[in-house]
């Protein structure tokens, strides 16, 4: 499983510039430092360059400081220990490695302690239904800062640019024995041969193979955070109201609404459930470095696939119902909306893929998996996208082979196919309640609905796909 060689984290940029304190990008010349402080150096050794100090050679170094005063500057990189002679981990000393390695998990354990710390963060808002105008995309998805470029050192350039980050993190013994035991073994041999095939050091090759592990660890718990804290309802919450049903005169008041009154209001449930979509995608690690063009085309045609795939959370198979409104409803609860062939399928889906019985953690990275489909149309940069999925998809394996459920992985691949026919069905359906109420649609659905489903483009594209 080639994937294993893409995980694209470098875990030493937890540490700060040594020069400046702006952001770090890895180990240069010996001293953690940012692109900007690397560049400085290299052209520093040039042997026609001389710098003088205009004040009394004491001038501070920070981000904001750090080009006034050229000569201050060298001399700090000096006395933090840059040198020419000096690389990556290859060639620094034993001491000089510990030393760092040290202070990476330092700083880890820091930002660990300070998000422990940090309250449990309140419920995302419901959509709420207004007459405001539609907004656009740059609105209703926010710009989101570009990736930190990510330079290859000249002492790397035989070695891959995917495998950069995994000479610039550490762990513990004790977490490397687990790993090992845990996640390693079952990918250290296509690891392995890959590392020895492009000249790497047995010790060069050993540290990638744990450093994969650490990198994929980080991963998957912070999707299961962000899944865990993106969800409307906690297990705990839907175990309690799993016998709570909807009473036959409460079916037959729903049964009595008109078309368009029905999805109208299913409409706003479903945006709910989407505005929760987003916030978990925006926390995916790599999905804010996509370009805004890509993160939006993902979302409009995966946020209805990840709802599908929560919704089976939501689904208590003792009685066919889905937790809706407050109350578990059957199918003919949403009689009134005339799309049941769309509605038992989406059921007998919700049913199916509970059987497998996945833990909470097995569906939040399934879901970031579904939505970061490098297969989606209108990307501009595919090859990206398939970078991010491909540490999602190393997360899953991770967890499932944690669990023993291995088997479970070809299962859930073959969902993703009748989540995409489940989502065409829905923009059919859609299609058809717009030629019959377009006045519904245009001024009654929530404008983040019509963003992504309502459009005659969007449906054209999404119906092709």
């Amino acid at each position: 499983v080639v994937i294993v060689l893409f995980v694209s984290i470098a875990q030493i940029e937890v540490i700060p510039c040594k020069i400046c304190g702006d952001k770090s990008s890895g180990v240069h010349y010996g001293v953690i430092t940012c692109e900007g402080c690397k560049g400085f150096f290299r052209r520093s050794q040039s042997s026609s360059v001389q710098y003088s100090c205009s004040r009394q050679s004491n001038c501070p170094i920070d981000r904001a400081s750090r080009n006034r005063c050229q000569s201050c500057r060298l001399k700090k990189c000096v006395a933090q220990g840059m040198s020419r002679d000096a690389v990556k981990f290859g060639r620094m000393s034993k001491r000089q490695r510990d030393s760092l390695f040290a202070e990476v998990e330092r700083h880890r354990q820091q930002q660990r302690l300070q998000a422990n710390s940090v309250q449990e963060p309140q419920p995302l808002p419901a959509y709420r239904s207004s007459k405001e105008p539609r907004e656009q995309s740059s609105h209703l998805i926010p710009p989101l800062p570009p990736a930190y470029p990510y330079s290859v050192e000249p002492e790397l350039q035989g070695c891959p640019p995917e495998m950069h980050p995994y000479l610039e993190c550490r762990i513990g013994e004790a977490q490397a024995q687990s790993l090992w035991i845990n996640v390693i073994t079952p990918c250290s041999v296509v690891v392995m041969w890959f590392c020895f095939w492009i000249n790497m050091s047995p010790f060069a090759c050993v540290s990638v193979c744990v450093c994969v592990c650490v990198l994929t660890e980080d991963i998957s718990a912070s999707i299961i955070r962000s899944h865990r804290e993106t969800t409307q309802y906690r297990p705990e919450q839907l175990q309690a109201l799993r016998w709570k049903v909807f009473s036959r005169e409460e079916i037959h008041a729903y049964q009595s609404k008109s078309v368009d009154e029905m999805w109208q209001h299913c409409a706003v449930r479903l945006t709910d459930a989407v505005q929760y979509v987003v916030e978990f995608a925006k926390r995916i690690p790599g999905f804010r470095q996509l370009c805004q063009n890509d993160q939006i085309a993902l979302l409009k045609s995966g946020s209805m696939e990840v709802v599908l795939v929560r919704m089976s959370r939501m689904f208590n198979t003792e009685n066919n119902t889905v937790f809706f409104d407050g109350k578990f409803a059957g199918t003919e609860l949403f009689k009134s909306l005339a799309c049941g062939d769309l509605l038992a399928a989406v059921f007998d889906f919700a049913h199916n893929l509970c059987v497998l019985r996945l833990t909470e953690q097995q569906i939040a990275v399934f879901t970031a998996l579904v939505l970061l489909n490098a297969d989606r149309p209108c990307l501009e940069d595919r090859e990206r996208v398939q970078r991010v999925r491909r540490d999602v998809e190393l997360a899953l394996r991770h967890i499932l082979h944690r669990d023993n459920q291995e088997s479970l992985l070809h299962k859930l691949y073959q969902r993703v196919p009748v989540l995409k026919s489940l989502c065409a069905l829905h923009i059919e359906k859609l299609r058809w309640f717009r030629q019959l109420y377009p006045l519904t649609v245009h001024s009654l659905f929530p404008p983040l609905y019509k963003e992504l489903f309502g459009s005659d483009t969007d449906i054209l594209t999404l119906t092709s796909h």
